[in-house]
């Protein structure tokens, strides 16, 4: 059994529901438990400034999986749960990113660990902060020195807890 921490996203069609499914979609998907979810959080989006905000929260799992066969596991709850790929960075009814794998630091054509894209992202640093405020990202730096790096990003909680 691995640790992993997952991120979820959504902004079509009630993201706060999408995002309440995708958790109860991978929950016990093929062994893997949930073990705790952040609060939800709205950020404006990454990509183009013409779609909705995003809500955003930070899955911790327990799972048999190896991490690709993660990666893949989630990518099919994508799809079961009717996720388009419209344009980069655009709208998604949801969105899993695997962000950590136990301390897992690797680098193939089809995954990186940890996500490259978490040092820069407060909707992500911030939901991670409530799982585990002591957390180091592995290859990276200590959660709390990237969140404060990022304090003055546009990022705030939606609901107490996922």
């Amino acid at each position: 059994m691995a640790l992993a921490y997952i991120g979820l996203g959504s902004n079509l069609d009630q993201p706060v529901a999408q995002i309440r499914r995708a958790l109860e979609a991978f929950a016990g998907h093929q062994g893997a438990r949930l073990l705790k979810a952040s609060r939800l959080y709205r950020s404006p989006p990454m990509g183009p400034k013409d779609q909705p905000d995003y809500i955003n929260a930070v899955a911790l799992i327990d799972t048999p999986m190896q991490a690709l066969e993660l990666l893949h596991a989630l990518q099919g709850i994508e799809r079961k749960l009717g996720r388009v790929r419209l344009r980069h960075w655009g709208e998604r009814l949801i969105d899993l990113d695997l962000l950590m794998y136990a301390d897992v630091c690797m680098h193939s054509d089809e995954l990186t660990l940890p996500h490259p894209g978490i040092p820069e992202r407060a909707f992500v640093l911030r939901p991670l902060a409530d799982l585990n405020p002591d957390l180091i990202i592995p290859g990276l730096a200590p959660l709390a020195e990237l969140l404060a790096a990022r304090a003055d990003d546009t990022c705030t909680v939606v609901e107490d807890g996922a």
